[in-house]
């Protein structure tokens, strides 16, 4: 088929657009106001891309054109999917595409309110490493992974399930079209709080997801108080991970440059091992990660080891940005309260000793919502101080938008010395005169004023060891 992407630098858009590449489609996409790293990352896929929307993108004899949900790309005003209607061309979505082509595949689902993407790459990463030539779907871009998507030649299939909706006039969440056979939960916490308005809401697409499970199926959940709750709904065999005796867990932990601690199974068994990630939250995806493919037997023991000593993350999870800077700038994944704390936690972990400064920018819908400022009560603990960037303005009319001001004024209510910062040169100001025993956190969702790019050789001139 000849398949068109409007909104391909979306990180799931991107990751299938890859995917039906490698299953021998002719690919093609558009997009418009990106920013790195997913416009470096689209550039570099060798596709036919055009960074502006125009009719004129559409090839010839076009078989179907997939439309991003981004607010920015004009959902049913969006010329070219009016365009492709008027040609009698089917638009669809993502979720849609992928659902009907893995249809036929033996499809694990890693789903969550946070841990995600890690744990879909990791899975991804070790399944290649071990000679397992499966297919994957991964919305972040990790080095460790030569795309984001591939089809792969075996019945596997790694898909990262994502619980927001579909698109505005398609209200399931993408994972519902997914049709998992085994499904890893990481975590399950109010998020999305623009389209899941209370927890209830937020939950019970989870609800339906484990009910989808067939009963010959496996259900890898972590051992957490709100997963229990909804694990009643899976006919599927369950392990636990995370927990206490009884499942998968992690042991001894030594959190360094290179962290180990030992993997211990249901029965007791040890199992040594090793990472660079940063953080006892990525230790517990290490260990469903293991639960999942140990369960499943589709790797053993020694190449599980040696694959999780070699995985290098993915870009934006406490990346670490600078070279030579004795300050180390790390860019960490702050799209909710987990996330952020997740990443801030990490950072007192291993840099016990400095001063940890954040640099924050309330990108989602919920942390630029009233209805959610109560996160700013708890979210910055354990740090020194926090500048503050502006929250864009795009939906801001959807979701009772918060002022910089108020955001700020809550946090420092909080006890955080929190300091709006309205400009990248002004971040770079606020940071150019720091003592040299600081560790500094990048932390959004969103582009941060391009600062990963513009700090880090800043950090580099200024602070080099």
């Amino acid at each position: 088929m000849k398949i068109h992407f409007t909104g391909i630098a979306g990180a799931g858009m991107a990751a299938v657009a890859q995917m039906m590449q490698d299953a021998g489609h002719a690919v093609s996409g558009s997009d418009q106001d990106v920013f790195p790293p997913m416009s470096t990352f689209v550039e570099g896929l060798g596709l036919p891309v055009a960074w502006r929307l125009d009719a004129a993108n559409l090839p010839a004899d076009l078989d179907v054109l997939v439309q991003g949900a981004s607010a920015k790309l004009g959902g049913d005003d969006n010329v070219e999917a009016r365009a492709a209607r008027e040609q009698g061309v089917r638009v669809t979505t993502f979720p849609e595409l992928v659902g009907e082509a893995t249809r036929n595949r033996i499809n694990t689902v890693v789903a969550g309110s946070f841990g995600k993407s890690t744990c879909a790459a990791l899975a991804a990463y070790v399944l290649r490493s071990c000679g397992v030539d499966a297919g994957w779907l991964v919305g972040a871009i990790s080095p460790s992974l030569p795309a984001t998507g591939r089809w792969g030649r075996s019945p596997e299939m790694i898909l990262e399930g994502d619980e927001y909706i579909v698109g505005p006039n398609d209200r399931r969440s993408k994972f519902a079209l997914y049709h998992p056979r085994r499904l890893l939960l990481t975590s399950l916490v109010h998020d999305h709080v623009n389209v899941f308005p209370t927890f209830a809401e937020y939950e019970a697409p989870f609800r339906a997801l484990l009910r989808g499970l067939p009963e010959d199926g496996l259900a890898v959940l972590r051992d957490h108080p709100a997963v229990r709750e909804v694990a009643g709904e899976t006919r599927a065999r369950i392990v636990w991970y995370g927990g206490g005796e009884g499942g998968w867990r992690a042991q001894d932990e030594v959190f360094a440059d290179v962290t180990r601690f030992d993997l211990v199974a249901p029965d007791g068994s040890l199992t040594p091992m090793t990472t660079g990630l940063l953080g006892a939250h990525n230790i517990e995806n290490i260990v469903g990660v293991s639960a999942l493919l140990l369960e499943t037997g589709l790797v053993d023991r020694e190449g599980l080891v040696r694959a999780v000593a070699g995985f290098e993350g993915i870009r934006r999870r406490l990346d670490r940005l600078t070279r030579t800077s004795r300050i180390p700038v790390i860019e960490g994944f702050g799209s909710s309260w987990e996330k952020a704390r997740s990443a801030i936690e990490a950072l007192r972990l291993h840099f016990p000793d400095r001063r940890l400064v954040v640099v924050f920018e309330p990108h989602t819908f919920s942390w630029r919502s009233r209805d959610a400022l109560s996160w700013y009560d708890t979210v910055f603990e354990g740090a020194d101080r926090v500048l503050i960037l502006p929250p864009p303005g795009h939906g801001a009319e959807s979701h009772h938008q918060a002022t910089l001001a108020e955001i700020v004024d809550r946090t420092r209510v909080a006890g955080i010395d929190a300091r709006p910062t309205l400009t990248a040169s002004a971040a770079h100001e606020a940071l150019s005169a720091l003592k040299g025993d600081e560790a500094v956190l990048l932390l959004s969702s969103g582009p941060l004023l391009g600062l990963p790019d513009s700090l880090p050789p800043v950090f580099d001139r200024l602070y080099g060891a």
